[in-house]
């Protein structure tokens, strides 16, 4: 075997028994420990000592031999594993792990230049009796644990602090291992589409069943006719052979096409199931980051994480590491207070952290809670007031809801102070942009005094969805069943119009009804049907019916990715293929939800039953794009104030949407938003001759000069700070670009 594929097989050990090392010395350093708990880590230690001195890479051999005699000894009760001997342990864990991360040829340069590092690690380690309990394990590597925060000061040497965490249950060894082998994500989702065509083909062999039995009835009508006219009774033997003949190729292609259906069916799951992995797979990094973030603080945490054995897709896994560390880091350092400050409140010295995902409804619900402080709402409002994204009045007035909906705006904090921690307002825009773009919604719930909670709601997969394929036009659609409340088919009776939007009464409460073909652009049907089929999709306590031709039942559709070429389609996410091979095309609820909203706030008519009246006078329209509620809130008023009318969209593929759907004479957009960012949404409107000449704005709250000509190079006529926002500068921009409300 060549030294490429040994080192190799090293990075993978690495892998593997680093993260033995590193969860099981966390858990131990909590409190005594006993010898079956330190054993795994010796073998751990042990197993890459033996790893590197095959590939003879001397210096790790050495700290890995003094990882173990230092595990030893704890084991034998001659050491106790205190927080900073516990420092120098996992450094040694840094070190190979930064060892086995080095390109090939780069290694023996790399190897000598951190030759007096490595000595140093590997002298403290072999005399880990001399770190004193209460001190700091000293820095000496050259590779630093990945961290979820800026580093901070470390605590003084009198400071107590301690992190405890769930313990780490030792493997237990089956007798045959794990085997696998790696795949290339591409090729996984060219397997799985082929599954899913295998599937499409076995239950195709149940249509041409249907039509053989249609024969054979046939065959059976054709008999009955020939004894009864009495036709001479050799065709009748001869047609009751080709009857028999035929029962039995059915009954053995029936069975045939059972088997192949089951095969198939197993196939698919399995190869979908390829995709799917454990939540805990995507958190082993997490323990560590906290244990030292929570050192430099000066705090105590005892920080668990549930759910590990919860599946998720593979790449939504794979981007969920840096909103978390997002989030873990935030509860760390704004949420959990100081020892002391806990004691005076009541509190247990050492604060609770959880880390937690389920799965729901078809969805993936990951949540990351604390006991803390929880957010001071007063300080939030003074400081979105003083960043002059809203008014005094209208911040006093917010809801939770809305006044956490800041905390996701990028720039923002709630600190007065700015530390090598925190203070910046970095992070929180990071988890909301990731949740946004893989489909799924973020909230959060504070009690003050009490904690703070953090839910993410996700699709468990993007490879595969359960679905209520519908009919519209005579093409199969499919609305993701996680997203629907329930089905309605109503009678023309029970529909009400109020201004010209359609609506039903359903527990006690108004469901605005939307014709799907008209948010699809698609024509109206020639003739009303006797029942109107609704699908009713729930967001967020809101509920709209969307009306379809017919309902054709539930499916699991595996979901193929839109043609890039194509852009983001608007009210479509993905395509599949249905069991009889027809082209399905996947609705997004989100999408549809947002432009029924702007329908109906900009007062639109909605449903083919119903028209918007004519316009009395010309009032100027303007589209305002914002991703803050509040931000959109503030700029409608002050422009329906000055007599304009306005319509406001989420986001740019929202604000899209919107232009597809009625005459603007401005757009107002921001530019950091999910789906689609301001940038892209004038670059694109600027790219369509049916927009060309539309004026459009962007306030922001970037107010570097490149920022302002990056804006400006994409088409915007105007760029706005909403640094320097004040009301006057908006209408005064607003009557530059179109002049007066009423034309």
């Amino acid at each position: 075997m060549s030294d490429f594929a040994l080192l190799d097989l090293f990075r993978e050990e690495v892998d593997t028994h680093a993260g033995v090392l590193t969860a099981g010395l966390i858990a131990l350093e909590a409190g005594p420990a006993g010898p079956g708990q330190i054993e795994p880590l010796m073998r751990a230690a042990h197993s890459l000592k033996g790893a590197a001195r095959v590939l003879g890479l001397d210096a790790a051999v050495g700290i890995a031999h003094a990882m173990e005699d230092g595990l030893v000894a704890a084991k034998e009760g001659r050491l106790e594993l205190s927080p900073a001997r516990v420092d120098v342990l996992l450094k040694g864990v840094d070190w190979i792990v930064a060892l086995a991360q080095v390109d090939e040829s780069d290694l023996p340069a790399w190897l000598v230049a951190q030759a007096d590092a490595a000595d140093d690690l590997e002298r403290r380690l072999r005399h880990l009796e001399q770190v004193e309990p209460g001190t700091a394990g000293g820095s000496s590597g050259p590779a630093e644990p990945p961290a979820i925060a800026e580093a901070a000061p470390p605590p003084s040497e009198t400071e107590a602090v301690a992190v405890s965490a769930a313990p780490v249950p030792e493997p237990v060894s089956t007798g045959a291992p794990d085997r696998s082998v790696k795949i290339s994500a591409e090729v996984l989702n060219r397997i799985i589409s082929l599954a899913s065509e295998s599937l499409v083909e076995a239950h195709r062999m149940e249509d041409m069943l249907a039509g053989l039995e249609t024969t054979r009835r046939g065959l059976g009508r054709l008999a009955a006719v020939l004894q009864k006219e009495d036709q001479g009774a050799s065709a009748l033997r001869l047609l009751e052979e080709i009857r028999g003949g035929l029962g039995r190729t059915l009954e053995e292609l029936d069975a045939h096409a059972r088997r192949a259906a089951s095969t198939a069916e197993s196939q698919f799951r399995e190869v979908v199931a390829g995709r799917m992995r454990p939540f805990e797979e995507g958190t082993r990094s997490f323990p560590r980051q906290v244990r030292d973030l929570a050192r430099e603080l000066g705090k105590q945490v005892h920080f668990e994480i549930g759910g590990g054995t919860t599946l998720v897709d593979r790449d939504i896994l794979a981007k969920l590491e840096a909103p978390l560390g997002h989030l873990l880091r935030n509860a760390l350092d704004h949420g959990l207070e100081p020892p002391e400050q806990r004691r005076a409140s009541g509190k247990p010295e050492t604060g609770s952290l959880r880390l937690e995902a389920r799965h729901h409804a078809g969805l993936l619900l990951i949540s990351v809670s604390d006991d803390g402080r929880g957010v001071d709402r007063e300080r939030l409002r003074r400081k979105i007031v003083e960043r002059n994204l809203t008014t005094a009045a209208l911040a006093t007035q917010m809801t939770d809801a809305e006044l956490f909906d800041f905390l996701f705006l990028p720039g923002l904090s709630t600190r007065d102070v700015t530390s090598r921690v925190s203070g910046r307002g970095v992070g929180l825009d990071v988890v909301q942009s990731m949740v946004h773009a893989e489909g799924g919604s973020a909230s959060v719930e504070s009690a003050a005094g009490r904690g703070t909670v953090f839910r993410l709601q996700l699709p468990v997969t993007r490879s595969v969805v359960r679905a209520l394929l519908v009919r519209l036009g005579g093409e199969p659609y499919a609305f993701p069943l996680a997203r629907i409340g329930y089905l309605a088919a109503l009678e023309p009776s029970e529909l009400k119009t109020i201004e010209g939007r359609s609506y039903f009464v359903a527990d006690g409460a108004n469901v605005a009804l939307v014709a799907a073909r008209e948010l699809l652009g698609m024509e109206a049907p020639d003739t009303m049907a006797d029942r109107i089929h609704a699908v009713v999709l729930m967001n967020q306590g809101e509920a709209f019916a969307i009306e379809v031709d017919d309902f054709l039942g539930e499916s699991e559709l595996v979901v193929r990715p839109m043609d890039t070429r194509f852009g983001k389609v608007p009210h479509l996410s993905a395509v599949s293929v249905a069991e009889d091979g027809m082209p399905v095309l996947i609705l997004d609820v989100d999408d549809l939800f947002r432009s029924i909203a702007s329908m109906l706030s900009g007062g639109l008519a909605v449903g083919r039953r119903g028209r918007s009246a004519p316009e009395r006078q010309r009032v100027r329209r303007i589209l305002v794009v914002d991703d803050s509620i509040t931000v959109r809130e503030l700029e409608r008023r002050l422009l329906e104030n000055q007599g304009y009318e306005v319509d406001v969209a989420v986001d740019g593929m929202e604000g899209w949407n919107a232009l597809g759907l009625g005459r603007y004479d401005l757009v107002v957009s921001d530019v950091d938003m999910p789906r689609m960012n301001g940038i892209e949404l004038v670059r694109r409107i600027r790219a369509d001759a049916r927009f060309e000449r539309l004026p459009v704005m962007i306030v922001s709250y970037k107010d570097r000069e490149e920022d302002r000509m990056a804006g400006l190079e994409a088409g915007a006529d105007y760029y706005l700070a909403k640094s320097g926002f004040r009301d006057d500068t908006l209408i005064q921009a607003v009557r530059e670009l179109i002049g007066e409300a009423a034309v």
